[in-house]
């Protein structure tokens, strides 16, 4: 099997899609012959397949797969004289890829392809990776846009099922995320983003529009980030890593949003404390001076009532001086 190129690695979706070449080796004396001098082998096309028997093989996680057949059948057959027959096909497959998105985007990913006989139990065929640990290679050609082919391996595997057991070949191709693109469109904005909810830190208490209109702006930013985030991913129930930063940035700038709302609340309860203590100093005043005007009219009342009734008023004030 000789991976060409693989196109696509959804997470949505949980699959991978690869072009490749695959080449199956069996061998079958009925189409033995005899070896003459410069026939050796006998190349024919697409057209033979169903003259010969060939194994049922099939791709166990495969979800859709297609022949090419520009600008003819891509495939071929070659029949040795000792029997044996490679059977080659380019195949367009995409299969499953069941992922664990819990280190997202900071991640690497298992996917495989496995092979199998439909029909035929270990009793009657038997797969095997020809060429040993080269029988699988992958083009250096290989390139996707968020990941990178760390390697592959190859396993065989004896599959146990209702109808009995089958020989199973899988081949495992390591993934690793590329963090550029998400470092660039989400770590960095986001991070951005905090760093201004913190300038209504230094604006003035009073400039309620603009610290009011800055902390809107700012959460429903982080929202939209998030929002845009999470749509481009599958509806996973568990928590991954970049949730947990955009949550810390949401968080940081809602609470940015509410250290105004709650100073404002403190500087108006202070206000008016400030202003029932001088409503109370300013009653007091009044009531002081009450008394003292109070205090002054039943001192003139007492010194009338000593001096008698008859007297004239400037002579009471003449004997109160001279006394």
């Amino acid at each position: 099997m000789f991976v060409l190129s693989i196109s696509e690695l959804s997470e949505v979706g949980m699959d991978f899609t690869l072009d490749m070449y695959f080449r199956q080796f069996w061998q079958d004396p009925r189409l033995s012959f005899e070896r003459r001098p410069g026939l050796d082998k006998l190349v024919v096309g697409a057209e033979y397949i169903k003259l010969i028997w060939v194994p049922d093989t099939f791709f166990v996680n495969e979800k859709t797969a297609y022949f090419h057949d520009a600008t003819t059948d891509n495939q071929f057959v070659r029949i040795f004289h000792t029997g044996d027959i490679l059977r080659s096909i380019r195949l367009t497959i995409t299969a499953s890829c069941p992922m664990d998105l819990q280190y997202f985007p900071m991640d690497s990913q298992l996917c495989y392809i496995e092979i199998e006989s439909f029909g035929y139990t270990m009793s009657d065929i038997r797969y095997k990776w020809n060429d040993g640990l080269n029988s699988v290679q992958v083009s250096g050609d290989v390139s996707l846009p968020q990941f990178k082919v760390l390697g592959h391996r190859q396993k065989t595997i004896e599959a146990s099922l209702s109808t009995g057991n089958y020989s199973r070949l899988a081949c495992e191709i390591q993934f690793v995320r590329s963090m550029g693109y998400y470092l660039i469109q989400i770590y960095i904005p986001s991070s951005l983003i905090v760093v201004i909810s913190w300038v209504s830190f230094w604006l003035n208490r009073g400039a309620t529009p603009a610290r009011v209109g800055l902390g809107v702006t700012t959460v429903l930013t982080m929202t939209t980030l998030i929002s845009s985030t999470n749509s481009a991913l599958p509806k996973i129930s568990y928590v991954k890593s970049i949730d947990v930063y955009l949550a810390a940035c949401f968080f940081m700038v809602f609470a940015s949003l509410l250290e105004y709302a709650s100073v404002g609340y403190m500087a108006k309860r202070i206000q008016m404390r400030k202003n029932r203590f001088l409503a109370i100093q300013k009653m007091a005043e009044q009531k002081k001076n009450e008394a003292l005007h109070a205090s002054n009219a039943n001192i003139n009342d007492a010194t009338n009532l000593d001096l008698g009734p008859g007297l004239p008023k400037q002579t009471v004030s003449l004997f109160c001086t001279l006394g």
